[in-house]
């Protein structure tokens, strides 16, 4: 199976401790959110999970295998990344940026055949970005570009998705539209998610399950409703946090001093 796994994974910076001693597991069909204040690790290890920092040697796992041993190939079949800022480049138009998640594939100098359009294809109807196939990508707006962007991701078929904060510089309409889009993607194709979150709202809204960093640390960890209101998560914010309830979704606000 394709699950993964941290196991005891510490990473350091210089003489700086930026992980320590992490150990976690991700299971198919669940979506598991990072939350914690700047500066916990989060970016730290969401990249080390997803091969793109350097995780040091048996600490990370997809099923019994190391991820360092994998070539960039293999990993690019099992785990997609989606940085905070991703790089749009000028002059691609965006059927031929999704075709870009197929490039594991398809070989050093073979381009999209039937499959990967097929493929490419599938992703854009579930995301709904059909109709922008011939605009540049350098011509969307925010919410279109991260649908794409996200759609590049999911035409990589992997089974493990990586994301740091998918809706940063997002409106609160994109960011739950983007939102939406992976719940149903965790819901329909079964895939992992781990994504880190900074609005805590939505991180107890979409994810199934969150992972509080602290200090680099695991502080809290799991359930979404469980720990939002776990009375810890306000002496790590440094502030007190309060759960409401509107319209029958929890809202997380800091309380009036």
């Amino acid at each position: 199976m394709n699950n993964l796994k941290v196991k005891d994974l510490t990473l350091r910076v210089g003489s700086k401790v930026i992980l320590k001693s992490i150990s976690l597991e991700f299971e198919p069909s669940r979506w598991v959110s990072v939350i914690g204040p700047n500066g916990a690790g989060k970016t730290s290890l969401v990249e080390a999970i997803s091969g793109v920092g350097m995780a040091p040697k048996e600490t990370v796992f997809i099923g019994e295998r190391d991820l360092t041993t994998f070539s960039e190939r293999e990993r690019a079949t099992l785990v997609s990344f989606v940085p905070q800022n991703p790089v749009i480049p000028r002059g691609l138009s965006v059927f031929d940026y999704l075709c870009l998640g197929r490039t594991a594939y398809q070989g050093a100098w073979r381009s999209a055949g039937p499959e990967d359009k097929r493929i490419t294809e599938d992703v854009a109807g579930r995301l709904g970005v059909s109709s922008l196939f011939e605009r540049e990508l350098a011509s969307l707006s925010g919410g279109e570009r991260q649908r794409v962007v996200l759609g590049r991701s999911l035409v990589q078929q992997c089974p493990i998705l990586v994301l740091d904060e998918p809706t940063a510089a997002l409106d609160i309409r994109h960011q739950l539209e983007t939102l939406r889009l992976l719940r149903q993607e965790v819901a329909q194709q079964g895939i992992c998610v781990v994504s880190t979150l900074h609005d805590l709202t939505l991180a107890g809204q979409f994810a199934d399950r969150l992972v509080v960093l602290d200090d680099g640390q695991v502080a809290i960890d799991g359930p979404a409703h469980e720990v939002i209101r776990n009375p810890k998560l306000s002496s790590i914010y440094g502030l007190r946090l309060e759960v409401v309830t509107v319209d029958g979704s929890e809202i997380v606000v800091p309380a009036p001093r």
